[in-house]
């Protein structure tokens, strides 16, 4: 992936984790969930798509995201940048079909719901957090390997990089975990599991 960094450009392999699946608790704020046993399990499967090259991690200060960068790269220090977190919204439980219409409207860029973060802050938030790490990993000849979330991820690729078929299909079929591969001249997207 190509940064600019004042006047040199800088270009790192970017690959993205989202979280594997939290243990739900509608008391609890989603930011505060953690990985139960299998989400922990699917994480420590995706080990081996990393181990191998150097390799810069940073995730999202939110347990789930760090808990998973963590199985997969036990003995790496990973350093948290709160710019990664997921898309601010209310804390309000809702069920699943209501959390999904909600998401895909987001997505799709249509009104957001009352309360969610602006897509433009989300977008402007997680680049300067790319470009900060990216420059740190290209200066050790890393890969940068981020811990987020689903719904910014989507964002923030989607202002980069035609998602096909559509920006709320990529989010709809994004697995917990998942680990998705910028191209490095920008063009386009892969899915390394």
């Amino acid at each position: 992936m190509t940064f600019a960094e004042g006047a040199r450009l800088v270009l790192v392999r970017l690959v993205l984790v989202r979280h594997a699946m939290p243990v739900i608790d509608p008391e609890t704020p989603a930011e505060l969930w953690h990985l139960g046993p299998e989400g922990r399990a699917a994480a420590r499967a995706m080990a081996p798509l990393i181990v191998g090259s150097a390799a810069h991690f940073v995730s999202s200060s939110e347990p789930k995201a760090l808990e998973t960068l963590r199985e997969i790269a036990p003995h790496a220090p990973i350093e948290t940048d709160d710019r990664f977190a997921e898309v601010r919204r209310p804390r309000a439980w809702t069920d699943g079909d209501t959390y999904r219409a909600a998401a895909r409207a987001y997505i799709e860029a249509g009104p957001p719901a009352d309360g969610w973060e602006p897509r433009d802050e989300v977008i402007a938030r997680f680049d300067a957090a790319v470009a900060r790490h990216a420059a740190a990993a290209a200066a050790s000849g890393a890969t940068l390997v981020i811990g987020t979330h689903g719904l910014v991820l989507t964002r923030w690729l989607a202002s980069r990089v035609e998602l096909r078929p559509s920006p709320a299909d990529f989010w709809a079929s994004l697995r917990f975990p998942d680990m998705i591969e910028l191209d490095p001249r920008r063009t386009s997207v892969r899915r390394l599991c």
